[in-house]
């Protein structure tokens, strides 16, 4: 199973684009915070993460989010075309707070 629900910050959103296929695509980049225990230890966690949305009803709800928003990302990982790292596919999103 490839899944992945982040509670992450809106911090960058690039123009709307569109895919060869014609369909609307967004690069984003999100900031998570947290701490979480590990080993029986606390553990501060901060990381930054490039993420992509296809589709007109994902990027409908992006696109008016805020930049500095925090929400609850859904989504799969995948690799990335060279195959040096990977990208956040977000295919759900729910604004919190």
């Amino acid at each position: 199973m490839n899944r992945l629900v982040l509670s992450a910050q809106l911090v960058e959103r690039g123009a709307l684009r569109y895919t060869p296929a014609g369909l609307p695509a967004l690069d984003l980049s999100l900031k998570h915070e947290s701490e979480v225990v590990e080993n029986g230890a606390p553990r501060k966690v901060s990381l930054e993460i490039r993420a992509l949305a296809i589709g007109a009803d994902i990027t409908a709800v992006l696109t008016t989010l805020a930049l500095g928003s925090n929400a609850e990302f859904g989504g799969f990982l995948a690799a990335l075309r060279n195959g040096r790292g990977m990208r956040f596919h977000i295919t759900s999103v729910a604004p919190l707070g």
